[in-house]
Order: structure tokens, then sequence, then C-alpha cells
């Protein structure tokens, strides 16, 4: 394992030879660091990254509980194994009530020392895993895999595939609603990543001045509110996978910074100088094209050639008509399995209706209408009337030819919409699961005001 790979571990201990024996034990399987002195262990601490600390109780210039106290307060995530003489136990269990992970007594037992440092280094990694885990659970993921027999998708499938097991970044390109974090979690499960993390940061929802402290994390006393200590996304995705969501909506500034932790694989906690390393992949998504963006002087030319190493354009499932049927079977029987209840179909009709249809929103579009028909509908044929909570029998003409009849399903469902959030094209559009300029220019081709 490479240096940069290796637990960082500080050893803090006024006598000469204990430093020098633990750095001696644990230089080939760790980077050690030393000091001598509280003073001199503060000034290490905050500038480099340490994933736990050997800590001597007795030290010249200052209490080792005080000390331990102080490091707490910098980063109560990193965990601190006591060093103790036989006499000095009770200070130890003492330490332990403070935050401290364990105690080990001097003069060491080598294999004891190694064993305690590795189960510290477990449950730091577990903690940060499971407390990252528990936020990812409160997301609602409606479907695990990616359903499509187009060619194109077959495309999509054997490229995400090849390039899984590569180290380069990824950007992944196509309207609102393909499916482009399911691609991403694709490529992270099918890499030898997929036992770490997969983060997820959705640009567009986290406000540019919070942006920040979201990627990097912040100290205690940061800014105003900053109340504790927290550890950024970037730092928990450790040896995992980073998705960066609607990556476009990051301001230049972000953008920039954001570039420097690509290339360097490094950045500082708002308020620290400490340099926090990791070992991430960036995978990356736009729903605009990030060219046109480039030269209209919004997105960084230079960060568009750092992620775009292997570029994946998803289609819009107008392109993949084929699918569409697949995809409406697909999540009937999702919410059957889900909810317990009765296996529903379409009707011939429905279906004829909804493949004609262009699904400005998608894939996710789609989903919402099923979800929405398969709930209201009281037998287990749902037909063209029961396609949506609105009423829509009406608004189509028997005698009607196809493509009248699809635009009359979307002007009539649209307009109903807008009438159900009293007149919110930015409601609406969420709920169609398109972006709100899309539903302007529907309005517009369909001649609603």
């Amino acid at each position: 394992m490479g240096g940069k790979n290796k637990a960082t571990i500080l050893v803090i201990d006024d006598e000469h030879g204990i430093r020098q024996s633990f750095k001696m034990v644990l230089k080939d399987d760790f980077n050690v660091l030393l000091a001598e002195t509280g003073a001199k262990a503060i000034d290490v601490f905050t500038k480099n990254s340490v994933d736990l600390i050997l800590l001597d109780i007795l030290l010249p210039d200052t209490n080792g509980l005080d000390l331990l106290k102080k490091l707490k307060q910098i980063d109560p995530n990193t965990e601190v194994i006591m060093v103790t003489a036989v006499k000095e136990i009770q200070t130890a269990v003492t330490a332990i009530k403070l935050g401290a992970y364990e105690y080990v007594i001097k003069p060491f037992v080598v294999d004891d020392v190694i064993n305690t440092i590795n189960r510290a280094l477990e449950k730091n990694s577990l903690v940060r895993e499971v407390t990252y885990l528990r936020k990812e659970l409160e997301r609602y993921h409606p479907f695990e895999q990616i359903i499509g027999e187009h060619e194109e998708m077959k495309g999509i499938f054997e490229l995400v595939s090849t390039i899984s097991d590569s180290e380069g970044a990824i950007l992944i390109q196509g309207e609102s609603g393909t499916g482009k974090e399911l691609v991403a979690r694709a490529i992270h499960n099918l890499s030898p990543r997929k036992n770490h993390p997969f983060v997820v940061i959705n640009c567009a929802a986290i406000p540019g001045t919070l942006m920040e402290s979201e990627l990097f994390g912040h100290s205690k006393g940061a800014f105003t509110g900053a109340i504790q200590t927290t550890v950024g996304k970037l730092e928990i995705a450790n040896h995992g996978t980073v998705f960066l969501d609607d990556i476009d909506t990051l301001d230049t500034s972000m953008q920039a910074k954001l570039l420097r932790v690509i290339q360097e694989k490094e950045f500082e906690r708002l308020g620290t100088t400490k340099v926090i390393r990791i070992d991430v992949r960036f995978v990356a998504a736009s729903n605009q094209e990030l060219k046109d963006l480039i030269e209209n002087g919004d997105f960084r030319e230079d960060l568009f050639y750092r992620l775009n190493v292997f570029p994946v354009n998803l289609p819009p499932l107008r392109r993949r008509r084929t699918d569409i049927s697949i995809l409406l079977e697909h999540f009937l029987d999702l919410y059957a399995k889900n909810t317990g209840k009765p296996a529903k179909r379409f009707s011939k009709k429905a279906i004829k209706v909804l493949v004609a249809y262009d699904w400005p929103g998608n894939v996710r579009e789609l989903q919402n209408l099923v979800e929405r028909s398969f709930t209201i509908t009281k037998g287990n044929m749902i037909h063209l009337k029961d396609v949506s909570m609105f009423n829509i029998g009406r608004r189509t003409s028997k005698e009607a030819p196809l493509k009248e009849a699809v635009s009359s399903f979307e002007r009539d469902y649209i307009r109903e919409l807008l009438e159900s959030v009293d007149g919110n094209r930015k409601k609406a559009a969420e709920l169609l699961g398109i972006h709100r300029n899309t539903l302007l220019s529907k309005m517009n081709e369909l001649g609603l005001k």
C-alpha cells in the first residue's frame, strides 16, 4: 500500500526513546508524526491530516487530559489512545470518559498496541460511514437498476462495465430524469470501491454560501452558527466515489476550488489550515451541455477536461421508445411489490398513447405517472382514462389521429396540473420531473398561457 493511503498516527510523548520505539514499530504500516510537547502536538495536528493519536498522559508543558480536550475540540472524529504507566491507570480511565478510545501501558507489548490501533481505526471508519449511510437511508431510491433494451442503452451498459474498473473521472450528461445518478451508482457498484461510500452532492440543492462547508467540512467557530466541528462530504467519501450532480450550477469560484481538489486530492476544512488528503473517484453529471456554458464563460474549461476523462451521454426517453412499455411494466411490478397490492397492467390503448408521448421529464416523469395510475385505479387494468390522478378520459377522441391525441393529452395534462398548483410553474415542473424552462417551452409549443 502506498504511503498516501496509509493511516497517519501522531505520537505525543516527551521521552525520546518512547517516540522512537513507536516510530520503529509503526513506520511499516502507518505514516508516523512525532511531537514532544503539547504545543508542538497542536501545531502538527492542525497542519496535517491525522487519523489517530498516541498521547502520553504526562507532558512537560501540559496535562494529558487538558491536551485531549483541546485535540477533541479541534477534531472530535480523530481517535486518541492514551499512553500511561501502571500508576496512572485511573487517570487513563478518566481520559476514556473524556473521549479517548483506549489506553496502553508502558512498557507496551507491540502486538497489543497494533491490535488496539487497528480496532480504533476500524471504529473511526465505521462511525463515519454509518453517519453518512443514515443520511442516505433518508433518501428514497425508487428503483435499483437501469432498465432498457434499446441499442443506445446496450451501448451505455457496455461502456459502464468497461470504465468502472478505472480511476479516471466520469462526466455523465443527459436531460433531467434520464437516470444519471443510477448510472453513477452502477459505476460505483461495479468498481473496486464498491465496499466504500458512494456520496451524492447535489450542487443545485445546496446554497452557494454553504457549498464549501458541505464539501470540505468546518471547524467549530469557523463561521456564525458553526457550533461544532463537522466532517465534509469529501472526507466521508474517502476510498469511495463522489457523485457531483448538477455540477453546471456551481459558481466559477467554487469550480476553481473543486478543480484543485480533483488535481491534488487534498483540501482544508473551513476555519483550519489542516490539510486533509483523500482517495476518491469523481463522477459528475449535468443536464446542460457544458461546452455551451464554457463558451458563455459560465463553466471552467480546465475543470471540464478534468471531469470529462470518460464521457457518458444518456439518451432521452423519446429517443428509445421501445423501452417505454418495458419501463411501464417494470414500475407497475415495483409498486405492486412495494405495496403488497395485486399486480396491474396498462391497456393496449393506454400503452399506445404513452409510447407516442414525448416524455419531457423522461424516466422520472414516467415513473411518477405510473405511481399515480397504480394508486388511483380500482381494477387490475389501467385504461387511458386512468393514467393520471386527473380526469383525462375526455382528452382524446376515438377518431383523433395519434399525434393529435398525444398533443391533446399533453395539453390537458399540463393545464390541469398547473390548475392543481395554482399556476405555480416551478412546482408543476417539479411534479413533472422536468426543468422549469422545459415546461415553459412545452407550454409555448402547446399554446398554453
